[in-house]
């Protein structure tokens, strides 16, 4: 990884850079749909204001490619790659290594370069989880995940760290809720938090969703237009008609601000958070990570990418 350093030395001998020239480091995005992101957005107006001579670029990356593609960017001497849904854990094909946290949670969200052209997996969701959350003390509380995906991962290890009682896991897929109970078990464990799986398709999910003090949805449904109505809100409409008003609700999604499931929590009174705090702190943890350097305009960050979305 690259050392830490001084932002004030290096903008000592550096002016914004707004213009892409030859001599320009490429840092980017790999996912699938990448269109919606506002990586770009905020990544470039920090690397501006920071001096750094860096461009970052939205590339659209198939499963099948991604491991192909990540090697080659690599080669092309990327100074940094950001992973974004649905290749959180395929990425790790693609790692010579893993941080701690990545390996523990067998996710990865960013690409560090290393040596012989090869890439460190980390991982800077699980910061950037739980930044918006600083301020709720969730001791004790019954927690509910949406999904169970390499968000979800990063999510369970954030929750970890607060000292809830029990998470719940909410999924259709039996057998890819499985592998997630019991691979994040032990982890839960040794802090005596508690964890289960509950299938939608197969059972009733409304008690988990009334016990709820916080519920977190890491899935994509809600962030594209084309979905009809009823696909729009994570487990369907009706469900939610039992949502109580001290449930805090949190979708990693942040577009559309507010999407539809936020839109109806606050019909019901209830604290939501949409995941703009989580994109920009996670994004700057990654900066940090590739550039060496502490001080990342976190605020910059977030502005650009509200102006954006005002657009």
């Amino acid at each position: 990884m690259v050392p830490e350093q001084s932002l004030s030395k290096f903008k000592s001998s550096s002016s914004k850079m707004s213009t892409i020239t030859g001599k320009t480091n490429l840092v980017g995005l790999l996912g699938q749909p990448v269109n919606h992101s506002l990586s770009p957005i905020m990544h470039n107006a920090a690397y501006a204001e920071m001096g750094l001579d860096w461009c970052y670029v939205a590339m659209p990356c198939d499963s099948q490619d991604l491991e192909k593609v990540a090697k080659a960017l690599r080669f092309l001497n990327f100074k940094g790659l950001n992973i974004t849904i649905p290749h959180k854990q395929e990425v790790l094909k693609a790692c010579n290594k893993l941080t701690e946290i990545a390996n523990e949670i067998q996710a990865v969200n960013t690409l560090i370069p290393e040596k012989n052209n090869q890439w460190i997996g980390a991982n800077t969701d699980v910061q950037g989880f739980l930044t918006p959350l600083k301020d709720h003390n969730l001791k004790n509380k019954n927690v509910v995940v949406i999904g169970c995906g390499g968000s979800a991962r990063a999510v369970v290890m954030g929750l970890s760290s607060l000292n809830v009682k029990k998470i719940t896991i909410i999924g259709r897929n039996k057998s890819t809720l499985n592998i997630f109970v019991k691979s994040t078990s032990n982890l839960l464990s040794k802090k005596g938090i508690s964890i289960e799986s509950i299938n939608n398709k197969e059972f009733n999910v409304s008690p988990y969703i009334q016990e709820a003090d916080l519920i977190i949805n890491t899935t994509p449904i809600g962030m594209s237009s084309t979905q009809t109505k009823q696909d729009n809100v994570p487990l369907g409409h009706e469900i939610w008609d039992c949502l109580s008003n001290k449930t805090i609700l949190y979708d990693l999604i942040y577009t559309p601000k507010p999407t539809t499931w936020l839109k109806i929590g606050q019909q019901k009174n209830c604290f939501t958070l949409d995941g703009l705090d989580m994109l920009v702190e996670q994004g700057a943890f990654s900066i940090r990570l590739w550039s060496g350097f502490h001080d990342v305009p976190v605020q910059t960050m977030k502005s650009s990418a509200e102006k954006h979305l005002m657009v």
